[in-house]
């Protein structure tokens, strides 16, 4: 007797006289006083949905999303919506990529996993690092990976984690989730116009620092120009040097292995997905040194019996699901279908078209920036550097209300600070940033 009708599911087999022990064993006489679910959002067997056929379906959900306001976002930080080729989209949802779990089976799984080999090895070939991965959240997420492994290789004892004072609160708050369980501590070092102060961070570097964190570009869009300086300081401290970035700014600003880079990490869904303000893909890339020491899957390149080559997970007894009492990372995630995504999308590009789509980053941006700034009421951009995507703008008007008019005609950007807007103009059309141009123009005066 499996005792099923005791629970009411199959996953649960309790006979009714292993289910009373239980329950006393926990001191309360049903299973129902094991929840405290109030009255009001009970579920009583009703939806309370009208049933309806697919075309009176099709016709509500329709009505519901025309009252979703349709702007033009010039957004970023740290979010990107580029185009994505169509290409993408008819490769990606094929059957057999959509009903793919984990690759455990090599035998069956060749195909995704060569896919996810080659993307692998797009991102050793923009970091210059040997070893890269696809299996994180997000940025986010592969940010405090980093920090934890830092912890695990730095040969001398420390606990302080060093960031830019001017780190996306949701970084630095993931990043601290992270290592509530540890000792380290995550602090801020100070920037200077945008871009690290290398003076204040060499005063606040020590020997008990385990790892420095900058990012190319920033948050404000500007081009870090102290890179190697920073990977000095990071090293003579004997802490790991870490780098945020993506693939498109990675195609053209500085290779992280020239500057002394020992960890990559960043969002790389900036190829294959659509801008979602949440999901993404975690970028991490490390060096060899590290391998036995990387966050989640690895594929690997082998040899078949017959002497083929072949592809499969491999180093897998660092992972949680293997032996919890050895892993270096409870990060157990399958993002293979969003990595299969930025792979195509980057092979789509090609090594050429990978590098114009980043030009074209830079020229926008700062075109934009030139427009903006001839408006009366308006300066830009506010940092005295090179800007990569976006850039930001000083109003003489309040920020938050030239947004709010902004919105009004159709354009959402950031607000920065008091009299600063933040403007990106990644995946924008051309015809729409003059439009906002326009716009911009009429509520500034």
């Amino acid at each position: 007797m499996n005792g099923s009708h005791a629970t009411g599911s199959p996953y649960a087999p309790h006979t009714d006289d292993e289910l009373e022990a239980m329950l006393e064993a926990v001191g309360v006489d049903s299973v129902e006083d094991l929840f405290d679910i109030p009255e009001d959002v009970r579920f009583d067997d009703e939806f309370g949905i009208d049933a309806r056929s697919e075309r009176e379906t099709r016709r509500l959900v329709r009505s519901t999303l025309s009252k979703n306001d349709t702007l033009t976002e010039l957004l970023g930080r740290g979010h990107y919506g580029y185009y994505v080729p169509s290409l993408v989209d008819h490769l990606a949802d094929r059957a057999e990529f959509l009903t793919s779990y984990t690759q455990y089976q090599p035998e069956i799984s060749q195909g995704f996993l060569q896919a996810l080999f080659e993307y692998q090895s797009l991102l050793v070939e923009l970091t210059g690092l040997e070893v890269a991965n696809c299996s994180m959240y997000d940025a986010a997420t592969a940010l405090g990976e980093a920090a934890t492994l830092a912890e695990r290789v730095r040969s001398t004892s420390g606990h302080r984690v060093l960031v830019p004072d001017l780190l996306r609160e949701g970084r630095r708050s993931t990043l601290e989730n992270y290592v509530a369980g540890t000792d380290l501590e995550v602090e801020s070092y100070p920037t200077d116009d945008a871009n690290v102060d290398l003076a204040a961070l060499e005063d606040a570097v020590d020997d008990d620092v385990v790892m420095v964190y900058a990012e190319n570009p920033t948050v404000r869009g500007t081009i870090e120009e102290g890179l190697v300086e920073i990977g000095d300081v990071a090293d003579e401290a004997g802490a790991l040097f870490v780098l945020g970035s993506d693939p498109i700014a990675l195609s053209l600003l500085q290779k992280p292995s020239d500057v002394g880079a020992d960890v990559v990490v960043g969002d790389a869904s900036v190829l294959g997905l659509g801008t979602s303000y949440g999901m993404g893909l975690g970028l991490f890339a490390t060096r060899e040194e590290f391998l036995r020491q990387v966050p989640g899957r690895l594929v690997g390149a082998s040899e078949d019996a017959t002497g083929r080559r072949a592809f499969t997970l491999t180093l897998q007894t660092r992972e949680q699901h293997i032996r919890r009492e050895r892993a270096t990372s409870n990060i157990c995630t399958n993002q293979a279908w969003v990595a299969l995504r930025t792979a195509i999308h980057a092979a789509s590009l090609g090594p050429s078209g990978l590098v114009d789509l980043a030009k074209r980053g830079v020229t926008r941006a700062e075109d934009l920036a030139e427009r903006v700034d001839a408006l009366t009421g308006v300066a830009a951009p506010v940092h005295d550097r090179r800007h990569f995507r976006e850039f930001v703008a000083h109003v003489d008007q309040p920020a938050t209300a030239i947004a709010e008019d902004l919105e009004d005609l159709g354009f959402a950007v950031h607000v920065v600070g008091e009299h600063e807007i933040q403007l990106c103009v990644a995946g924008v059309p051309d015809e729409a940033l003059d439009r906002f141009v326009v716009a911009l123009r009429e509520v500034v005066r």
